[in-house]
């Protein structure tokens, strides 16, 4: 709506990203902050609470809180973006398609441990990486069909491309979806765990959007220069607004969780905004939460299946 009224009757100062980031983030912000009391409210009347794993006696205190609030900050996200993008941009287009996406994969999977009230049903294992696969796949042929995003691959601050991977880019893509996604999800659990490092990954990977849509800030700070990607910082910076605004409410002690309906829609635009931004490889770096929270949860099962011993108390730590 707003790129709109920069159209319509040339007010300048909307064509600006930045300007328009800064309203995606109060109004998705605001927007959160008088949803979730309201959610949670309603959420404790449907009995919409959620299911503790019975290995874990010491999380039965959190029993009766609300789940599934990513719901709201995903949907607080999508208006956000919707007044503020120009979107008709494909890149912007691709970030909706990738939050609600996988939202909705997570929302299938909170529904089912909520209605059968146990934190091991909901969807298989495999039902749910099929789907994840299926929103990957889908956003990936969008980049190269639709956006006809460059499948190159470049080296964090050397602006020269490494080599062009073609179409097999988008099994790449994938797996650094499916990763990031996982990863995101696995890391969430009680009280704010996987809001404040979504917020500082978000950031950062927002700044890293803006520059390689910027011809003269990618040129000194010696990152590609991709035409259009640049409004996906609008993405990130609503995303970490609704973020801000659901930290008030899932900080210690937690009144609500965000569930896989959260989680999953913000792994999906963390590895979008890495994918688009060609820095895949800093990844490791900005989610380094993350990344141990994965690998803790490997060497665990690797460990008890090999030897029989556990390498934590319990994983992810």
């Amino acid at each position: 709506m707003l790129y709109s009224l920069y159209e319509l009757f040339d007010i300048n100062l909307l064509q600006y990203i930045s300007v328009r980031a800064g309203f995606g983030f109060f109004i998705a912000f605001l927007l959160t902050l008088y949803a979730i009391p309201r959610y949670i409210a309603w959420a404790i009347s449907k009995k919409a609470k959620q299911p503790i794993n019975k290995y874990v006696p010491n999380h039965a205190s959190k029993q009766n809180t609300p789940t599934m609030g990513g719901a709201v900050f995903v949907i607080a996200t999508v208006v956000g973006v919707l007044l503020t993008a120009q979107i008709s941009n494909p890149y912007i287009i691709a970030g909706l398609l990738t939050i609600i996406g996988f939202a909705l994969v997570g929302f299938q999977d909170d529904l089912g441990k909520i209605l059968a009230g146990d934190n091991l049903q909901g969807l298989s294992s495999r039902g749910k990486m099929a789907l994840l696969l299926v929103i990957a796949i889908a956003v990936s042929l969008f980049l190269i069909l639709v956006a006809d995003f460059p499948t190159t691959i470049y080296i964090p601050f050397i602006k020269d491309p490494i080599f062009d991977m073609g179409y097999f880019a988008i099994p790449f893509w994938i797996i650094v979806f499916l990763a990031t996604t996982n990863a995101v999800n696995l890391t969430d659990g009680l009280d704010g765990l996987a809001t404040v490092p979504s917020i500082i990954s978000l950031s950062t990977l927002g700044i890293l959007v803006y520059v390689t849509g910027h011809a003269v800030f990618s040129g000194y700070l010696l990152l590609p220069n991709i035409q259009g990607v640049g409004e996906v910082t609008i993405l990130a910076t609503t995303l970490s607004g609704a973020l801000l605004g659901f930290l008030w409410y899932n900080g210690y002690p937690a009144e609500i969780f965000m569930g896989d309906t959260g989680s999953l829609a913000i792994g999906g635009v963390i590895a979008y905004l890495a994918i688009i931004a060609k820095s895949e490889a800093l990844l490791l770096l900005i989610g380094l939460i993350f990344v141990v929270e994965t690998v803790s949860v490997i060497l665990q099962v690797g460990s008890y299946k090999l030897r029989g011993k556990r390498v934590f108390l319990m994983a992810p730590i």
